[in-house]
């Protein structure tokens, strides 16, 4: 099946600068091959990778940039080889679009480890040379390895967060078998990230302690999201009274803050996994060696397990607390997003707003 034609035929918002400032922008997509998809694109939440590559907080943006990689939406065309989606299907796309598809790891479904490194959604240079462009756009051609499926009942405005922010934490809880009932875990930090680790937690029959530095986070996190216990981090006797009181703590904070009272509050052989990027990592080997911890660092997930969380999700009525904007909003929502403004995560109505 040919894809369109014309040279300039997607809209998008962009960032032109390292303001990150976001307008409106048109660009054209690669022509549907074999085994792509393209998607219409519904809805796109708001990641703080936005902000750092939008704002070239990592020196290496390329302008214009299009950001968004929690991409929900609706199949629009399909390639003549694709047998896993046809049209109308309500697909997902998360942080990556691209992998080797011959390493171990991608053999294994496991392409966010590609050992020559995925090919992110946005600000990447994709195996045609050219530059991929983001969510916040009204569509998107992805080779069909890299949708997810997202069941008819699962509202697409909830779906997008599960790709980036929902995965974050769902692929370590998983892989260090943090899904046995009973056991306690801990949640450090109650952004996007953090709400979701707490909703997963509950889902699997743990007892939740959250871990904040805000008192005003304290209700939320007990009356809305159903954790178990709030505790405030800088209290030293709370924090004393955990003392090694923990199974797991995921780690979800990217602010500098000291790990040694985190680390007191695991039990003997606990396990704390670190999914936020602080600037640095400091702790006493005593922390580590004297409680025969673990600590353990994740970033998003491959394509297996994040189908897995989706269908988890749907089946068990699991949803992102989100707050849905148009994109002409989307500027003045980054700003909130810097501010840790938002219950719990910024989804754009991509298809309702963006003409």
């Amino acid at each position: 099946m040919s894809s369109h034609t014309s040279a300039e035929d997607c809209l998008g918002w962009a960032a032109t600068d390292s303001s990150g400032f976001l307008s409106p922008y048109k660009f054209s997509r690669r022509v549907l091959g074999d085994y792509d998809v393209s998607i219409t694109i519904t809805h796109c939440g708001i990641c703080y990778a936005d902000v750092i590559w939008t704002r070239n907080k990592h020196a290496d943006s390329k302008y214009p940039l299009v950001p968004g990689h929690e991409i929900a939406g609706i199949v629009k065309n399909v390639g003549s080889s694709v047998h896993r989606f046809k049209v109308g299907d309500h697909v997902g796309v998360g942080t990556y679009v691209n992998s080797c598809r011959q390493c171990e790891y991608c053999e294994d479904g496991q392409e966010v480890s590609c050992t020559s490194g995925s090919i992110y959604t946005f600000n990447a240079i994709d195996v045609d040379g050219t530059i991929t462009k983001g969510g916040y756009s009204n569509y998107i051609v992805v080779h069909e390895r890299y949708c997810y499926r997202i069941p008819d009942n699962y509202p697409l405005a909830s779906a997008a967060p599960l790709l980036c922010a929902g995965i974050t934490v769902y692929a370590p809880m998983i892989r260090h078998k943090m899904n046995q009932p009973g056991k306690s875990l801990g949640v450090i930090g109650l952004g996007g990230l953090g709400h979701m680790a707490v909703k997963f937690g509950k889902a699997f029959g743990l007892n939740v302690t959250v871990f904040s530095t805000s008192i005003s986070k304290k209700e939320h996190a007990l009356r809305l999201l159903k954790a178990d216990k709030f505790v405030i981090s800088s209290d030293k006797e709370q924090m004393e009274a955990l003392s090694k009181s923990l199974d797991f703590i995921i780690d979800t904070a990217s602010g500098d803050h000291p790990f040694d009272p985190y680390m007191s509050t695991l039990k003997i052989g606990g396990v704390m996994v670190l999914v936020g990027f602080p600037s640095e990592v400091k702790f006493s080997p005593a922390s580590l060696n004297l409680g025969l911890r673990t600590i353990s660092g994740s970033i998003t997930g491959g394509t297996k397990v994040t189908q897995e969380m989706i269908d988890f999700c749907a089946a068990n009525g699991i949803y992102p607390n989100i707050e849905v904007i148009p994109i002409q909003y989307s500027n003045e929502a980054i700003e909130r997003v810097i501010k840790n403004d938002v219950q719990y995560r910024f989804v754009i109505d991509i298809q309702g707003s963006l003409k």
